[in-house]
């Protein structure tokens, strides 16, 4: 996981955000809602940006990614905000991870329905909700949470941002593929493997 090396870079660049969080009265709860809300809407508009939909609509893909790294703003400072507030709880963790799931499943769920690319979808659902499983059932075996391994979230959402940016220009597809259905490649792929590298790592840790 490339990007959870910086984060406290990323925790001192966004302090004027969480500063302007704290200054509207939202807390740690709210910011991570507002996160998924995002999410959804992303979801949403991948869904219409695909041509499985009527003639497809690339420029979505614009507006989806803008959504998609609002919300890696908004789950990156709820934590901060949590401590800054007094508020870190068990309970607060937990709304967190279960939105962060189920914003996971929106944004990949539109994606691959938008391009109708549902098998592609499953596989790439599965390895990201298999990676994120596996680090906190570590914890749950008595373990520290697992954040190890190729992809974590943080660098999925990059990734996305990324790639739905290009794909607003670059529609041909390449290799029987558009640009979105080889991102759920990458997303069933390295998601599994990413996976694997995390039960590896806990099981050892526990034989």
């Amino acid at each position: 996981m490339t990007l959870d090396r910086f984060r406290s870079v990323a925790d001192r660049a966004f302090e004027p955000v969480v500063d302007a969080a704290e200054g509207v009265g939202l807390t740690a709860n709210g910011v991570s809602v507002i996160a998924f809300v995002l999410s959804v809407l992303a979801g949403v508009l991948y869904l219409f940006a695909g041509e499985e939909f009527g003639a497809g609509r690339p420029t979505l893909y614009l507006v989806g990614a803008a959504l998609v790294g609002m919300n890696g703003v908004f789950d990156a400072i709820d934590g901060t905000l949590a401590r800054r507030q007094g508020t870190a709880s068990a309970a607060g963790d937990l709304l967190d991870h279960v939105l962060d799931r189920y914003a996971d499943i929106v944004i990949i769920a539109g994606l691959a329905g938008g391009v109708g690319r549902y098998a592609l979808g499953l596989a790439a659902v599965t390895g990201v909700l298999m990676t994120s499983y596996l680090g906190t059932q570590a914890q749950a075996v008595g373990l520290d949470r697992v954040y190890g391994g190729l992809v974590g979230r943080a660098d999925r959402l990059v990734i996305v941002v990324f790639v739905t940016l290009l794909a607003a220009v670059f529609r041909d597809p390449l290799g029987g593929l558009t640009l979105v259905g080889w991102l759920l490649v990458f997303f069933a792929l390295v998601g599994h493997l990413t996976a694997l590298q995390r039960f590896y790592h806990a099981y050892g840790d526990l034989d």
